[in-house]
């Protein structure tokens, strides 16, 4: 039966979009003025990444990589907000690093219940009724949803070991680890029987301790052969590195030491994407199968020169259960000093940086693709043209507002920006035009602003004047908006 462990996965996480606000004016009888009443849209919902101890595996996501949080309800009128989208929360177990495409470490997620949003929900627009102020009383317009993000992520399982078991195939590895505590891997006497990692837990009087395998490591790992390097990620984490060494070998060319000096080449061209190296881990070594006369006497003989080295070095056989309590303890007093060598968990300080008194929270720079052109980056500017209405001209001067007093227009006039040239921003390009703020008073139709009827056009009035026309069957509408032409003129003939 083929190995149903998986601890690496690509996913691609989508969070739900926000509910679009709503444009709505309270209507009722004797009551013509009932102002705007549309309510908000509701946030979309995150995607969220939580830690399940009783979740030991990637598998889930190889075979369901995709995952959408939900969408927020668009908002109503009178009032009435649109329900916030559902957050998906997805379970992982202790250990999963999430990674970008790129190899960026962006969460080490460890402890049950760790939390890690993988995609922010889009935030909801807001209604028409949020929107009034002084200068537009009944607003004709609302904010649009945000879309929700989207990313692939790589999720990677590192196990949470604190003694990493390293050896060529068949070293006893497995044995090791099923007689020092109750884990029951596969073991036969044939090369990669382990196909997975295996993790232990061990009790050394009172120290309890963590320790796993890694599986098919032989010389050449790192181009590929064996199993490769690619379990290398579960010993990231542990404390003490432990050679395991086949002493009864009958390969040729093979022995304890040049076994571990092999190795060690490999683990030397793997880099933790989680920091430090592998070389600074305490090593210690296990003379593996004493049962066997010949390899008595071969561990006799290599043992002062691993020795000489600084490393420990224990004689086991797991068949006569034979220096398993001295090698346990050993580990234990190793595994106990590390612990006690960490630095104490510290809670997380919220560090708040004052922002710069001449910081806009907003940058322009000319537009490298094409002359004369800029491009205006900031999350507040591209946000307001995301929820932006372009169909609506009112929805279009309060966008013109809302960057004038923010400074975008002074900074681009400050960077040479003249009348006409393209100016993008979030992905969609103006021809900028300076303009001032809404004057406090000024009465337009619902829909319409005065500025853009000035520059020729169609305002909210023409369109629906053009459809009265249509509809009394009068002819040809020209809806041009050309400066001085009503847009309502007659049929073509007259």
């Amino acid at each position: 039966m083929a190995s149903r462990f998986v601890d690496r996965a690509v996913i691609h996480v989508a969070a739900g979009d926000g509910g679009n606000g709503c444009a709505s004016v309270h209507r009722e009888k004797f009551k013509p003025l009932g102002g705007p009443d549309g309510g908000n849209g509701g946030h979309g919902g995150d995607v969220v990444l939580v830690v399940d101890p009783g979740v030991h595996t990637l598998l889930d996501f190889h075979f369901r990589p995709h995952a959408r949080g939900g969408s927020g309800k668009q908002g109503q009128g009178g009032h009435r907000s649109g329900a916030a989208g559902d957050t998906l929360e997805m379970r992982v177990p202790d250990g999963t690093v999430v990674l970008t495409e790129d190899g960026e470490v962006l969460a080490d997620l460890m402890g049950s219940g760790t939390r890690f949003v993988a995609a922010q929900g889009g935030r909801g627009g807001l209604g028409n009724a949020a929107l009034a102020s002084r200068a537009r009383k009944a607003p004709g317009f609302a904010l649009l949803g945000e879309p929700g993000e989207e990313r692939d992520l790589v999720l990677e399982l590192r196990s949470v070991a604190d003694v990493g078991l390293l050896g060529f195939p068949s070293a006893g590895k497995s044995s090791l680890i099923s007689v020092l505590s109750a884990a029951k891997p596969k073991i036969a006497d044939y090369p990669f029987t382990t196909l997975v990692p295996n993790l232990g837990v061990v009790s050394a009087g009172d120290v309890v301790f963590t320790m796993a395998d890694v599986p098919g490591l032989i010389p050449g790992a790192s181009e590929g052969k064996g199993l490769g390097l690619d379990f290398l990620r579960h010993i990231e984490r542990c404390a003490v590195l432990v050679h395991v060494v086949d002493c009864a070998t009958y390969e040729p060319g093979r022995d304890p030491v040049s076994d571990i000096d092999a190795l060690e080449d490999e683990l030397a061209r793997y880099t933790p994407a989680l920091g430090g190296e592998l070389a600074s881990r305490p090593r210690v070594v296990v003379l593996n199968k004493l049962d066997v006369p010949d390899a008595a006497e071969l561990a006799e003989l290599v043992r002062p020169d691993l020795e000489a080295r600084g490393w420990r070095v224990f004689e086991v056989s797991t068949v006569a259960h034979r220096g398993l309590r001295e090698l346990t303890y050993a580990l234990g007093e190793i595994v106990e000093a590390h612990r006690a060598a960490q630095p104490p968990p510290t809670p997380a300080k919220v560090v708040v940086t004052p922002k710069a008194v001449d910081d806009g929270g907003f940058t322009v720079e000319a537009d490298p693709d094409e002359d004369g052109a800029f491009v205006v980056r900031g999350p507040k500017p591209e946000r307001w043209v995301r929820q932006t209405n372009f169909a609506n001209d009112e929805a279009v001067g309060y966008l013109a507002d809302r960057l004038h007093r923010l400074g975008v227009e002074e900074k681009l006039a400050k960077a040479g920006a003249t009348p006409g040239c393209p100016v993008t921003i979030g992905g969609v390009t103006f021809d900028w035009e300076p303009s001032t703020p809404g004057v406090v008073g000024t009465l337009a139709g619902r829909g319409s602003d005065p500025r853009l009827a000035e520059q020729g056009r169609v305002t909210a009035a023409e369109r629906k004047e053009a459809r009265r026309l249509r509809r009394e069957g009068t002819g040809d509408v020209d809806v041009s908006g050309e400066p001085g032409d009503p847009g309502t003129s007659g049929n073509a003939d007259e």
